[in-house]
C-alpha cells in the first residue's frame, strides 16, 4: 500500500506538470483538452468547468462499464478532478511566469511533446497503484483489463474518439480548431506506447492493482 500511495501521488503531479507544460508551451495537448478548448470557443463556456463535466460525465461512465454501482470509485474520480485540476493552473501559471510561452517555436514543440511523455508516465503509475485516477484514464484501465485482453494502445483509442467528435462537431460550428498541434498528433500516436513502456520500465516494481472481478 505504501508502494501504491506513493505512485498516487507523484503521478497525480506528474500528470498536473506534463500537462501545464503542453498547455503553457502552447504546441497542442491531450485531446480532452482540446475538445475542452474548442467548446470554450464556440460557446464561451469556462474551460475548466468543461474539463470537470467531462470527468464527471467519464467518472458516471465508468459505473457502466464495470457493471455495478461503486460509490467510492465516483467519489474518488471526481476528487481527482477537482485537486487535478487545482495542480494544473499552479504549474501553468508557474511555467508561464518563467518565460515558457515566448520560448522559440521548436522548444515549444519539443516541450509540449515532453509533457505528454510525463503525463503518459504518470497515468501508468496511478493506474497500477489503482487507488484514485482521472475518470479518463480509468477508462482506459476498464477496457484494457475488462474488455481488451490488456492491450493499452486499443484502450487508449478507443478513449479518444469521444474528443476526436466533439473537436470535429466544433470545427462545423467555428470555422477552425483550437489547440490541435504538434504535440496532440504526437499523443494521439504515442499515448497507449508510452503508457505500456512506462509500465515495463518506470518504476516496474509497482505491479498493477487491477482487478477485474464484479464482485
Amino acid at each position: 500500500m505504501q508502494a501504491r500511495v506513493i505512485g498516487l501521488v507523484s503521478g497525480l503531479i506528474l500528470n498536473a506538470f506534463g500537462n501545464g507544460l503542453c498547455i503553457s508551451a502552447d504546441m497542442g495537448s491531450g485531446l480532452w483538452t482540446a475538445a475542452a478548448v474548442n467548446l470554450n470557443r464556440w460557446f464561451a463556456w469556462n474551460t475548466g468547468l468543461i474539463l470537470f463535466v467531462f470527468g464527471v460525465v467519464n467518472a458516471l461512465t465508468n459505473q457502466v462499464l464495470i457493471k455495478r454501482f461503486d460509490g467510492k470509485r465516483l467519489l474518488g474520480q471526481i476528487l481527482y478532478v477537482m485537486f487535478f485540476s487545482y495542480f494544473v493552473n499552479i504549474f501553468t501559471n508557474l511555467l508561464t511566469a518563467v518565460g515558457v510561452p515566448n520560448l522559440p517555436m521548436l522548444v515549444r514543440m519539443f516541450l509540449s511533446c515532453l509533457g505528454v511523455v510525463f503525463f503518459c508516465v504518470a497515468i501508468s503509475l496511478y493506474q497500477r497503484a489503482n487507488i484514485v485516477m482521472h475518470p479518463n484514464d480509468d477508462t482506459t484501465n476498464i477496457l484494457r483489463f475488462f474488455y481488451l485482453k490488456g492491450n493499452s494502445t486499443k484502450a487508449q483509442i478507443i478513449d479518444f474518439l469521444p474528443p476526436i467528435i466533439i473537436i470535429i462537431i466544433a470545427a462545423f460550428g467555428i470555422h477552425t480548431v483550437y489547440s490541435v498541434n504538434v504535440a496532440t498528433l504526437f499523443s494521439f500516436i504515442f499515448n497507449g506506447t508510452l503508457i505500456a513502456m512506462s509500465d515495463k520500465y518506470i518504476w516496474p516494481q509497482l505491479k498493477h492493482n487491477f482487478k477485474t472481478q464484479t464482485d
